[in-house]
């Protein structure tokens, strides 16, 4: 979860300087010239590129560790075939359980 962290943060700190040009901005709109919204604009631009940019990156680490966790899963399940199928078989019981148990109340 620590390879998260890092591009997460960054992720959250360039949203919160996103708002508080957005915050800026409405405030400009409502009290002052367009020069001054002129000015905001480019910082908010720039603000929302990074957030993209961050975004981008939260996802390609995500997407890493999700591809290798299923890749894992898949040497564990070739490796161990009769443990995954006893898994398989017990998570199924306890789903058709809890399902059984559900429609039986009603």
């Amino acid at each position: 979860m620590s390879d998260y962290a890092d591009p997460r943060d960054r992720l959250v700190a360039d949203m919160r300087v996103l708002l508080a040009d957005a915050e800026a901005l409405l405030a400009a709109v409502g009290a002052e010239s367009k020069d001054k919204i002129a000015g905001i604009r480019p910082q908010l631009e720039a603000a929302i590129q990074r957030a993209r940019t961050r975004a981008a990156e939260v996802e390609a680490v995500i997407e890493a560790r999700a591809r290798e966790s299923a890749l894992k899963v898949d040497a564990y399940a070739s490796e161990h075939p009769w443990q995954t199928a006893g898994m398989a078989a017990a998570v199924g019981a306890g789903v058709g359980a809890v399902i059984a148990i559900l429609f039986s109340r009603h």
